[in-house]
Order: C-alpha cells, then sequence, then structure tokens
C-alpha cells in the first residue's frame, strides 16, 4: 500500500507540475487553454471551468496541456485567433512550451531547499565500509567501521573531500589518522592507480587504496540562505549527471539494461517512503530533473521537438509546413512508444531477476 501510495504521490506531483509550467505561462501570455489533464484518455473525472475542461484521466503515465491552436492543421475561427497558440508571437510559444521542463528544474531546486532546510543536508563521513582485499588499504591494516579523521594531518569529515585528497596525492606515501573504536593511530598508505566502476557502470583508471564508504549518512544543519544555495547546486549536478547519462545511453556506453520505467519508480517510490518523507521528496527532486530534461530532448512531439521547430521558423522567417511537422510527429509518436516497450521490458526483467 505505502508503495501504491508513494507512487501516485510522485507521480501525480511531477506531472501537475509539468503540466501547470505550460497552463500558467499560456494564460499569462492570453493563449486559451482548452483541457488541463492529469493522466492520459479516457477521461475519469472532469469539470469544466471557465474556457478550460479540467480532467484526471484514466492512464497515469503522463498529461497533457491543449491549447487552442496548438495541434498542426488546426483551423482557428478569425474571431479566437488572438487566442490561438499558433497565432502568438514565437517568442510566447517557445516560453510556453519552455515552461513544462522549466517548472521541473524549479520544483526539483525548490523541494531540495525545502528538505535541507527542514532535514539538512546529508553526507557521507569518512567511515570505512569496506577494504578491498590486496588493497593498499588492506597491506596497511585497515578495516571496515575505522574512520579516517585526517589526510597528511589536514582534518577530513567527509569522504568526498578524502577521495579528493587521496587522488590529489597520486601514487605517493600519505599518512592517514585513523580512529578505531576509542583508539587513534596513524598509518602510511601508498595509493595505487586501480580499476574502477564509475557512477555509470563504466571502467576507468584511479589513484585508489582501496576503500568503500559506509553507506551511513551524517547530516549537517544549515541556515535557509545555505540550504537554497545548495538545492539550486545539487540541481545543476543533478542536471549534468542526467545529461551525461543521456549522452552515455545513445553512445552505448551505457547498457540499456540500466533504463528503468514506472516499475521501477515505484519500487524506489515505494522504498523511499518507508525510509521518511524527506527522502520521499528527495527521490522526487532527482526524478523531476530527469523528466525536465528527457522532455528537452529533440524528439518531435516532446518539449524539445517542438522546440526545434520554433528554431527551425526563427531562421526561415516562417513556419514549417504542416505536412512536415506531422509526419515528424508520426515519428517521434513511434520512438517513444518504442523507448516504452524498452523500459517496461526491463523492468519485467528486474521482476523476474533482480540482479538484472
Amino acid at each position: 500500500m505505502t508503495t501504491v501510495l508513494a507512487t501516485v504521490i510522485v507521480l501525480g506531483v511531477l506531472i501537475f507540475v509539468h503540466e501547470f509550467g505550460h497552463f500558467l505561462l499560456a494564460k499569462l501570455l492570453g493563449v486559451r487553454v482548452e483541457v488541463f489533464s492529469l493522466g492520459f484518455p479516457p477521461k475519469l473525472l472532469h469539470k469544466k471551468v471557465g474556457e478550460t475542461d479540467y480532467r484526471l484521466s484514466v492512464v497515469p503515465l503522463g498529461g497533457y496541456v491543449k491549447l487552442l491552436g496548438e495541434n498542426p492543421g488546426e483551423e482557428v475561427p478569425p474571431e479566437m485567433q488572438p487566442y490561438s497558440f499558433k497565432d502568438h508571437p514565437l517568442w510566447h510559444r517557445f516560453l510556453i512550451v519552455v515552461a513544462g521542463p522549466g517548472f521541473n528544474l524549479l520544483f526539483a531546486a525548490l523541494s531540495l531547499f525545502v528538505v535541507f532546510s527542514l532535514s539538512g543536508i546529508p553526507y557521507l563521513t569518512t567511515e570505512i565500509g569496506g577494504v578491498k582485499p590486496d588493497s593498499p588499504a588492506a597491506l596497511a591494516g585497515l578495516q571496515k567501521g575505522d574512520r579516517i579523521l585526517a589526510v597528511d594531518r589536514a582534518p577530513v569529515q567527509r569522504w568526498d573531500d578524502l577521495s579528493f585528497k587521496i587522488r590529489q596525492t597520486g601514487e605517493h606515501p600519505l599518512m592517514l589518522s585513523v580512529k578505531r573504536a576509542e583508539q587513534v593511530f596513524q598509518v602510511r598508505v601508498v595509493p595505487q592507480t586501480m580499476e574502477t566502476a564509475d557512477i555509470f557502470g563504466g571502467k576507468v583508471s584511479a589513484v585508489l587504496i582501496g576503500i568503500s564508504a559506509a553507506e551511513i549518512p551524517a547530516i549537517e544543519r544549515v541556515g535557509p540562505l545555505k540550504a537554497l544555495e545548495q538545492g539550486i547546486a545539487y540541481t545543476y549536478r543533478l542536471s549534468r549527471l542526467t545529461v551525461t547519462s543521456i549522452y552515455k545511453l545513445v553512445s552505448r556506453e551505457m547498457p540499456i539494461k540500466s533504463l528503468g520505467g514506472p516499475i521501477l519508480i515505484a519500487q524506489v517510490a515505494g522504498k523511499q517512503a518507508e525510509l521518511g518523507a524527506s527522502y520521499l521528496v528527495h527521490f522526487m527532486a532527482v526524478l523531476s530533473v530527469n523528466l525536465a530534461l528527457l522532455n528537452l530532448l529533440p524528439i518531435p512531439i516532446l518539449d524539445g521537438g517542438h522546440l526545434v521547430f520554433f528554431l527551425l521558423e526563427a531562421v526561415r522567417r516562417k513556419p514549417v509546413p504542416v505536412k512536415y511537422r506531422e509526419v515528424a510527429q508520426a515519428l517521434g509518436l513511434m520512438m517513444i512508444l518504442a523507448l516504452m516497450l524498452i523500459v517496461f521490458y526491463q523492468d519485467f526483467l528486474r521482476l523476474l531477476n533482480p540482479q538484472h
């Protein structure tokens, strides 16, 4: 029940935020919004308020905002043209389309700001969670549960700082100050260049001593300004990571099995909800960034595809002919359906074989 409820909350909020971005900018710029739907047809519930039909639809894998004059070849009566999407200036249309992904990024930054303000910023300490056999750390006698206090007398509290100092040293001896239970002692370690996996699963060479972090985060309490700064910075880092991941998937540097769909989202959402509200909101922020950037891919039918048409229109000084847009959108729909089949297939493989 927790998993179902968490999934509904996560998908519902993120879809609403995205579509509300389109909706709000359209309203502000004077474009008529005919439909605002959470979910895809058939509609389950609906209520018309003013010019807009607000709907809750059956298929919970997305949502949409239908604007007057949005579809290629749609006929708009002359008296309604001032409210028609296609008859508005190019920069109006650009802002309306980009507002969806933009609101997802804004939501990510603001939700992280709230979590960091209320719960603090989690970070990994320098406690060792594992030691690789025959590594420099193992030869030096380091053990799981040891906490590294300093590197060459320079204090370290965070795992990221520890890793940076080790890699910065190169293959030169360094002295670690280590705490084991109530005992503090010094250990001499000589880092080595070893092959390891990066966050994308690829093999890279790095200067290491052969230790991994204990997956027990500590919390740094911060004020509102620091929380806002870190929320924005973390959203930026997530965006860079997502762009890199997309590139590596397209270039086949990342395996296709790393893709996940609604089933994986539901599984993760359930686990995060069991850990607490702050973990669930953090997960929503990560997913919101992914949703924003995936929607900006230059695939017809996605927001990024519309932006490509607008750029072509700006260069040509006239819209792309309707017949070409219709063909492009049909191809885009086929691409999206193919991608959905792939992610569903990978999700089912994980259900059948959790080690997949």
